[in-house]
């Protein structure tokens, strides 16, 4: 009895990409296992495991959708609530950084900037798969994953910025003006309705 494979219309490019795609988020599910036990805050450890059990329902998700390309279905969507109020400036006291001289100086501050890199870092190379994708449904795919990673990286930030981790510099008011007011509507577009 001879096995027969599922024929699959997709496209060599495309198909690195997804390639490419997954051995990142393999490789963040992992560093998220690495990081785990070196969490010593609570509310990071929690964000952190739904954070990694969200990845890897997600990952699934991608391999499901490619071995079975007939059962194409949405992937899941991040459930954020994150109503955060950050706080903007510079710490006059902060204290320089420079790497860690063993893992275990790791501490709270490098597993969520470690957490928000791998986010960043995922959500481009997803969107940037998505760009080449011909598949509709991959391609929507790709682009709800890139939108997810930017949730967890805002919820990761947030928890950053809550903390003192993750600084907002800012201009004077001055500067700030000038460079917001240094663009003015088309006035040709401006008042026509558009719909795409």
């Amino acid at each position: 009895m001879q096995s027969q494979m599922n024929s699959v219309n997709i496209g060599a490019h495309e198909l690195m990409e997804c390639h490419e795609v997954l051995s990142c988020m393999v490789n963040a599910i992992n560093q998220f296992q690495l990081l785990q036990p070196h969490c010593q805050d609570q509310n990071l450890q929690n964000i952190l495991q739904n954070q990694l059990s969200f990845m890897t329902n997600e990952y699934n998700a991608v391999v499901n959708a490619l071995q079975q390309k007939a059962n194409v279905g949405s992937l899941p969507t991040v459930k954020s609530n994150i109503s955060a109020t950050p706080t903007y400036g510079m710490n006059r006291n902060s204290v320089p950084e420079s790497p860690n001289a063993s893992i275990n100086q790791l501490n709270d501050k490098d597993i969520s900037s470690a957490m928000l890199g791998t986010h960043k870092a995922s959500a481009v190379s997803k969107m940037h798969a998505a760009l080449e994708f011909t598949d509709s449904q991959l391609r929507e795919m790709m682009i709800q994953g890139s939108k997810n990673c930017a949730d967890q990286a805002y919820e990761t930030w947030n928890y950053m910025n809550q903390r003192g981790y993750y600084q907002v510099p800012t201009f004077d008011q001055t500067t700030t003006k000038a460079l917001i007011n240094s663009y003015q509507p088309n006035a040709l577009y401006s008042n026509q309705q558009q719909t795409y």
